[in-house]
């Protein structure tokens, strides 16, 4: 009988120790795909935090930090069209490109400022801007920003680049509402700029 009872004791303490582990790692039960999106990133499913911001609905304002390390807010360009470009990197060629492209883009749009987004440090940026000479665009860095990474659910949960952000584009008009979305579901892939632009015109 005590032995029994001891057998018992065991299992009970080993079924509490795998319910703890599960717990403390919420990976194993998949939570971080939940909520988010499905996009691929170098081959693989990976997923976002959550849902990305709909059309007609109020951008959710955000602090990201430039390149003097000061904050600076979207509600800052309130009164402007804000294309807000987002990506996982400027140290990778599709990031860096889109980043270009905007620039050359941007230069003959009135009332409109391009916000490119991205988890890279802000002197990185500063570096990256000075060097290619881009200043039809504005770098900021929300490698602290927990308002954005949470309103905005375009945080890798999971795949290679995971704590990265996700490729995308958003239009916010003058009056803060968001006119344009686009979720790019291969990150490899350029967004479609024609369709920005397009939403600012």
């Amino acid at each position: 009988m005590k032995k029994i009872s001891k057998i018992l004791g065991m299992t009970a303490a080993c079924l509490l120790c795998l319910s703890l582990n599960v717990t403390a790692n919420p990976s194993a039960s998949h939570l971080s795909q939940k909520n988010g999106e499905t996009v691929i990133c170098r081959g693989v499913e990976a997923h976002t935090s959550g849902p990305m911001v709909k059309v007609g609905k109020t951008a959710p304002d955000f602090r990201a930090v430039n390149a003097k390390m000061e904050e600076v807010s979207l509600s800052d360009y309130k009164g402007k069209k804000v294309i807000l470009n987002i990506f996982p990197s400027l140290d990778t060629p599709t990031c860096a490109l889109s980043v270009r492209q905007f620039n050359a883009k941007a230069a003959g749009l009135e009332n409109t400022v391009v916000l490119c987004l991205s988890m890279d440090l802000p002197f990185a940026q500063s570096r990256f801007c000075s060097t290619e000479g881009l200043d039809n665009v504005v770098p900021l860095s929300v490698f602290r920003s927990r308002d954005f990474v949470t309103n905005y659910g375009l945080q890798l949960a999971d795949g290679p680049l995971e704590g990265l952000m996700a490729r995308a584009v958003i239009v916010v008009d003058e009056n803060g509402k968001v006119c344009y979305t686009q979720l790019v579901k291969n990150i490899s892939n350029e967004p479609d700029y024609e369709a920005a632009l397009k939403a600012v015109q």
